[in-house]
């Protein structure tokens, strides 16, 4: 499906999502033209799903990092799910294999924030939470 072109062009998209097409050409002995038509197709083929901004944490307001494991106490995932993608605290979640059901990726403004929403949880199933200390990477 992917050929080391296309992989070398993802790296470099991965580095910088902002890159010109010309300037990937140059360094994949491409044109500019070439580059997008690949892009395009790896865009159509669900291989490239989107392009994200990496902010600089310091400039975040929400100060707080959580990881919070949940237990789920239904096999009733569907609703966990919806709640997941419709709650603004939550910037990462994984359905997870090992210990727990699912991890979670929280930022808050407060502990009140976190308290609120592991109470709102509840509902869904238990938990373990871990607090972040320091971003590392």
């Amino acid at each position: 499906m992917l050929d080391q072109t296309d992989l070398q062009i993802l790296n470099l998209l991965k580095k910088n999502s902002r890159m010109q097409w010309r300037e990937i050409g140059k360094k994949v002995h491409m044109t500019g033209q070439a580059v997008k038509n690949r892009i395009d197709k790896m865009e159509k083929l669900q291989v490239i799903k989107g392009y994200t901004v990496k902010v600089n944490s310091d400039l975040d307001s929400k100060k707080l990092i959580c990881f919070v494991t949940v237990f789920m106490k239904t096999t009733n995932h569907a609703v966990f799910k919806k709640y997941v993608e419709k709650n603004d605290l939550i910037v990462e979640a994984n359905r997870i294999s090992g210990e727990g059901c699912y991890l979670l990726k929280l930022k808050a403004d407060t502990k009140d924030e976190v308290v609120s929403f592991l109470d709102e949880i509840l509902k869904y199933g238990n938990y373990k939470i871990n607090s972040s200390i320091e971003v590392i990477k």
